[in-house]
């Protein structure tokens, strides 16, 4: 070990590391060959796939030009489990990654292995100061692929007509209808300071902090409800075009949607495919898997329930959840589905489900992207997009923060993607 390195530094940067991986790798654990294989659309990838791109980060980014005489795994990797950096070379396109039968899982699995030995050697050998950064937002970039991982899985397993559960459907009980009250909880607004700033890893989009004006305004206590949301759909809400805005119109005729994604009418009520196989739709859980789209055309509903109600902004969300706990129900749990909310306080802000905003993905103030491959990780995509907060009941435990971006096209919503709603003073 070279002598700049202490032992205990050593030790926590392998655990990390170590440990982020296990969970992956876990994750993978109940799948066959087929499973990890087959592509269910262009927006999810196969298993097999997160399982090599991980592994390629690492080996692109931090082993081929940091760790001496590493030896590459397979030079057709490269091409194969590249997602969308254009500096590094032309790639397999996303729409075709289910044609990927070869490798095999078990090839891609001691692809991981290769590279965990040599990330453990890199770790021994060679001073963090010149890569630390890259080894933080390579975990942090495998805990987004885990969200993805799970997210994927279940759109798949959604196509097969026998349902199948990835994980055990106990325990899933589902609450008795309480039907918690919507509390508001009111912030005065001013010029308040926001985004990322000190220690601790943040992705790049997650700053600089900078100050914004933000108006007195009122946000929920709590999440929508899948029972509000029931009553949205009883009242029309998916046949009424002066809920919607034009292109979100023009989708739900086009893909004849008539409730969230893995809604189905039974003769019991609404039923939904979940991780844990066909389970009762929960009234008192968050309405999860809807578009932007759909969370405008709610609070468009909702405006007059709620005087004036609409979606917060990722501004307005930030400074609500500024004297928050970054706790809740998060993948660690075990649970891969929303909890019912309650009607205590200022609830759920973190876990359960990613909260639509009205914000565009636009880059903050001074926003800069890094140099070289990297900068591609983000801003980039800073067009045509549209901001959530606080992760899911898929997010990797201690993933997210207060500042943390997430966004998607205003069409997608096989996440588990909910809404709260604000109002103005």
């Amino acid at each position: 070990m070279a002598d700049y390195l202490t032992a205990p530094k050593t030790s926590c940067l392998k655990e990390n590391y170590l440990s982020v991986r296990a969970v992956t790798q876990s994750y993978a654990a109940p799948l066959s060959d087929a499973d990890a294989t087959v592509q269910s659309m262009e927006d999810a990838s196969p298993a097999k796939w997160h399982l090599a791109h991980t592994s390629w980060f690492f080996e692109t980014f931090l082993l081929k030009p940091m760790l001496p005489g590493y030896e590459v795994f397979d030079e057709r990797y490269n091409f194969l489990f590249n997602s969308y950096y254009e500096a590094v070379g032309k790639r397999h396109a996303r729409p075709r990654r289910g044609m990927i039968t070869r490798p095999a899982l078990d090839e891609v699995l001691a692809y991981r292995v290769h590279v965990d030995e040599a990330m453990e050697r890199l770790i021994d050998q060679v001073d963090p100061a010149g890569y630390e950064d890259l080894y933080y937002l390579g975990l942090n970039h495998e805990e987004q692929h885990q969200e993805l991982f799970l997210t994927d899985i279940l759109h798949l397993f959604a196509q097969n007509p026998i349902r199948p559960a990835y994980r055990n459907p106990s325990p899933m009980e589902v609450s008795r209808p309480s039907e918690p009250r919507l509390t508001w909880h009111r912030f005065d607004g001013g010029i308040v300071k926001l985004g990322h700033a000190g220690e601790g890893f943040a992705f790049d989009s997650e700053g600089p902090q900078h100050e914004a004006l933000v108006r007195p305004f009122e946000i929920a206590g709590r999440a929508v409800t899948s029972g509000e949301w029931t009553a949205f759909i009883e009242d029309g809400g998916y046949r009424n075009p002066m809920l919607w805005l034009s292109d979100g119109w023009a989708i739900v005729n086009e893909r004849a949607w008539n409730a969230p994604l893995y809604w189905e009418e039974t003769d019991n009520g609404w039923s939904l495919m979940t991780l844990r196989g066909f389970q009762p739709v929960d009234p008192d859980a968050p309405v999860s898997h809807i578009s932007f789209y759909e969370a405008d055309a709610f609070a468009s509903w909702a405006a007059a329930q709620w005087d004036g109600a609409r979606l917060p902004s990722e501004q307005e969300w930030e400074v609500a959840a500024a004297e928050i706990p970054v706790e809740g129900n998060f993948a660690g749990s075990r649970r891969l589905r929303p909890k019912p909310q309650t009607d205590e306080g200022l609830t759920g802000l973190y876990g359960d489900v990613w909260e639509w905003t009205s914000s565009p993905f636009t880059p903050y103030p001074g926003f800069k992207p890094a140099g070289g491959a990297v900068g591609e990780y983000n801003g980039k995509f800073m067009s045509g997009q549209m901001v959530l907060r606080g992760g899911s009941c898929a997010t990797s435990d201690g993933h997210v923060r207060r500042s943390y971006r997430n966004f998607f096209h205003p069409d997608k919503r096989w996440q588990f993607s909910g809404l709260r709603l604000a109002r103005d003073l």
